[in-house]
């Protein structure tokens, strides 16, 4: 069963994958949202992210494109990163620490589970 096709399917899923990711990791920074103003193409979407630290970003979501939301700067020169998940934990000791301790939470109630 084919999910999506035809023109403009490329343009949504982007979407619908950026919208998941700030859905995932939301908790741990101080604001996330995919880009309203910067336009989806067919294998990019933006994301505005400010950090816990009080930093901002744009992204596309596994490369910082912009110091500031809603903004791409083509001469910005960053390493790449597998995920966003790699790339916020470099952006930001903070969401690292967020994201280490939701770990923890959840290890700990599949802990206590086991032993009900």
């Amino acid at each position: 069963m084919e999910l999506s096709s035809g023109p403009g399917a490329d343009v949504k899923d982007m979407r619908l994958e950026a919208e998941a990711v700030v859905s995932d990791v939301l908790f741990a920074v101080n604001s996330m949202r995919v880009s309203r103003s910067l336009r989806c193409a067919d294998d990019v979407a933006y994301i505005n992210v400010e950090t816990r630290e009080g930093s901002r970003y744009c992204l596309e979501l596994t490369e910082v494109v912009g110091y500031a939301f809603d903004q791409v700067d083509d001469d910005i020169q960053t390493p790449y990163h597998e995920t966003v998940y790699s790339l916020l934990d470099t952006l930001s000791p903070a969401y690292r620490e967020a994201f280490g301790n939701a770990l923890l939470q959840r290890l700990e109630a599949l802990q206590q589970d086991g032993r009900s």
